[in-house]
């Protein structure tokens, strides 16, 4: 049987013919107001939405006069385009010549299905054999999404939606076992056939991936990015379609469903996400729980009030509270914590245990005694039974800010650290996918000797400038856009002048990735991104929660901002 889930011309059900009916930005009060701060109140949860007023320091006299006061009852406005088709930033200077060029290259990797576009390739990079890069990647292509969602231009991004949505509706089949309904695609390719003049979308849900791992963050960064899309254009008519409602709901009960987890994290198997190989992420890693979370709370505000919506609500409401207490329980880690897990006992039996995992102390790594400042802190990268990884993983920590899934101190700690650990985390080249590197033995035995994954090159310690992007936004929603502005200055010395690589290799990225494709199409979009959220930070709306205090749990700990 053909593993290969196609969509055939004939078969295609366009569901955009049903979105087609403009419709007003300037809508009823209800619909002006935000997505994701309305008051849960109103879906009788209890949750509150939270007015925030963040200044940047004092010492940055640029972003020092765009003060982030963010109303929950206003409306996003879409209309601020910037970079490619705008002659002067918001904020009075000059656009970096990078900018055009980046809009260029972007623009380059569009893919058009039946002459529409339908996503952006994810390496146009015609000195390398192409494999999978020329396909569109679901998480490759959110950053091209925000870049043009802040440019005005939300049409591709719909049309992403519903043909990603449309192929998650396909029968979905590796060898002889059939995968869970609501899984979404990895990637997607456009075929076309000159003779017939058709073009047929062919997706891989993990069939042909390396290790035949299903993506299980696809289906987290499509309702985040449906999120985003209703954020940005004020419109929510794409979301209430029927068929995203029920994609939604496929999705949450493929990861909401009961089994024998004692924990309301995601159990995973190595390579199911950013990091695609095997590289020790097995079990609980922090990237999944930190996109779960952000995923239930993008799908909380954006299903419908139905029968079926109110079913989800309530399951979804019920696991974010056991979620968010045990990640800020048990995934956090500072100086205190460090302190205490360092003397755990071992080998207790009871439901007071204070060292609920059995960790032994004897298996904490040297490096992280000397990498934990006196003020910061971090979620570790994996939590579970005996096991703890303390490796610092940057897309897990900065969507961990962006979610509020950490407390404003927790998100001012993990700032902190990336001050205090410049070197280490940034370097030349900004910023390392995860740190540090798996060397020697240990590299042979938890990569399975990769040839890939070599220490300080792919996703063993490499530097990804797609990262950027998400660097930008924690550093703008915690009030330290002057570390943003230094990271994209690092990433403007090199980006154009190396072809936009995917990724550096060395410890302080200061190598071009041994193996790393040019032109990378997100790390062009990660970029304009970073540049577009710099200068107008009102973009950070699109992919940014507030806390929500009725989640708060009492954490009895203390934590490095209490030094």
């Amino acid at each position: 049987m053909d593993t290969l889930c196609t969509v055939a011309e004939c078969n295609e059900c366009d569901f955009s013919k049903l979105t087609e009916k403009p419709r007003s930005l300037n809508m009823d009060r209800e619909r002006q107001r935000s997505f994701d701060e309305r008051s849960l109140s109103e879906l009788s949860i209890g949750f509150s939405p939270r007015v925030m007023t963040r200044s940047a320091d004092n010492a940055n006299a640029n972003f020092s006069r765009l003060v982030i006061d963010h109303n929950p009852d206003a409306p996003f406005s879409p209309g601020r385009r910037s970079g490619f088709n705008t002659p002067r930033s918001l904020i009075g200077y000059e656009p970096h010549p990078m900018v055009g060029e980046a809009w260029d290259a972007l623009r380059r990797s569009l893919v058009y299905f039946r002459g529409k576009p339908v996503g952006t390739i994810a390496a146009l990079d015609s000195s390398e054999e192409e494999l999978n890069y020329d396909q569109v990647f679901v998480r490759d292509f959110v950053p091209s999404a925000l870049a043009f969602l802040m440019n005005g231009e939300p049409e591709i991004v719909k049309n992403f939606i519903l043909k990603t949505l449309r192929l998650q509706s396909w029968e979905k089949k590796i060898d002889r076992f059939q995968l869970g309904e609501g899984v979404m695609p990895a990637s997607f390719k456009v075929l076309h056939d000159p003779i017939r003049n058709t073009e047929t979308l062919i997706a891989d849900f993990g069939e042909s991936a390396i290790g035949r791992v299903a993506p299980v963050d696809s289906g987290f960064w499509w309702i985040i990015l449906l999120r985003a899309y209703t954020k940005s254009t004020g419109d929510s008519s794409l979301a209430e379609l029927p068929e995203c409602q029920k994609g939604m709901r496929l999705i949450l009960s493929l990861c909401l469903s009961e089994g024998f987890d004692t924990f309301p994290t995601l159990l995973c198997a190595d390579g199911c996400c950013m990091i695609d190989r095997r590289m020790g992420v097995y079990g609980y890693p922090i990237e999944i729980q930190a996109l779960f979370f952000m995923a239930l709370r993008c799908a909380l505000v954006l299903l419908k009030q139905d029968d079926e919506g109110k079913e989800f609500v309530e399951r979804i409401v019920k696991r974010l509270h056991a979620l968010n207490y045990h990640m800020r329980s048990y995934f956090w880690l500072d100086l205190k914590q460090l302190n205490d897990i360092y003397r755990y006992k071992t080998e207790e039996y009871s439901h007071t245990a204070v060292n609920k995992f059995n960790v032994i102390p004897d298996s904490l790594p040297e490096w992280v005694f000397d990498f934990m400042p006196i003020r910061g802190g971090y979620f570790i990268g994996n939590v579970s039974p005996a096991k703890m990884d303390f490796r610092w993983f940057a897309l897990g920590n900065c969507i961990a800010i962006l979610s509020s899934l950490a407390t404003e101190e927790q998100s001012n700690a993990i700032m902190d650290l990336i001050e205090s650990r410049w070197e280490e985390l940034v370097g030349e080249m900004p910023i390392k996918v995860c740190y540090p590197a798996i060397e020697s033995h240990d590299w042979r035995i938890v990569t399975g000797c990769d040839p890939k994954n070599t220490r300080w090159s792919y996703h063993n310690g490499g530097s990804w400038p797609v990262l950027l992007w998400l660097l930008t936004a924690a550093c703008i929603k915690t009030g330290r856009p002057q570390i943003a502005r230094r990271a994209i200055e690092l990433a403007e010395s090199r980006l154009l002048k190396d072809s936009w690589p995917e990724y550096y290799d060395g410890k302080l990225g200061r190598y071009i990735g041994k193996q790393a494709r040019k032109f990378q199409t997100w790390s062009i979009a990660g970029y304009l991104v970073a540049k577009m959220m710099l200068e107008d930070p009102s973009h950070l709306g699109m992919i940014s929660l507030e806390e929500d205090k009725q989640l708060k749990p009492l954490l009895r700990r203390s934590h490095s901002w209490t030094f």
